[in-house]
């Protein structure tokens, strides 16, 4: 850490050098503890009280993580089965939405070749009409020809009783 503090820029390399001498105070001044305490200087009564404290705050610190470890482990039961229910719920909507689409997809189908009907049917219309005023023009034009022919022939006998009668 020593190195990796002198080669910061100067201004953030005298904080962290000035905390690491604090650190290392620290360190040093609690080696000398443990070696004091390892040595024996305290008395066996001292020495028994301090565990059976150490015991209790222990154990009610234990307990105290404990009661956390099992409120955390709860609450991410029941995230997890929140994100399973929402996973779940998803995949139902996926497979709704695909089939809204195929259906949207079968009816696109159904419109396109009614599309085409209708302009077969249409085509098919047009050339009716066509054929259809064709028929009505012949049977107008025919009208006239039978017409024309009844009258030369109401001429005809006309001019042949004419001629009988004249002579």
């Amino acid at each position: 850490m020593d190195l990796e503090a002198r080669s910061l820029l100067p201004n953030v390399k005298a904080v962290l050098l000035a905390k690491l001498r604090e650190y290392k105070s620290d360190l040093n001044n609690l080696k000398s503890e443990v070696k004091r305490i390892a040595s024996g200087n305290l008395n066996p009564a001292a020495r028994d009280e301090l565990l059976e404290s150490g015991m209790a705050d222990a154990l009610t610190a234990s307990a105290d993580q404990r009661s956390r470890l099992m409120t955390t482990t709860e609450r991410l039961n029941q995230s997890s089965d929140r994100i399973k229910d929402s996973r779940r719920t998803m995949l139902e909507t996926e497979e709704l939405g695909v089939s809204i689409l195929q259906d949207l997809h079968s009816q696109r189908q159904s419109l396109l070749h009614a599309n085409n009907t209708l302009h077969g049917v249409d085509d098919n219309i047009g050339k009716s009409k066509r054929i259809l005023t064709n028929m009505s023009r012949r049977m107008s034009r025919n009208k006239w020809i039978v017409g024309i022919i009844i009258s030369l022939l109401i001429i005809a006998i006309i001019v042949i009783l004419y001629f009988k009668l004249a002579k």
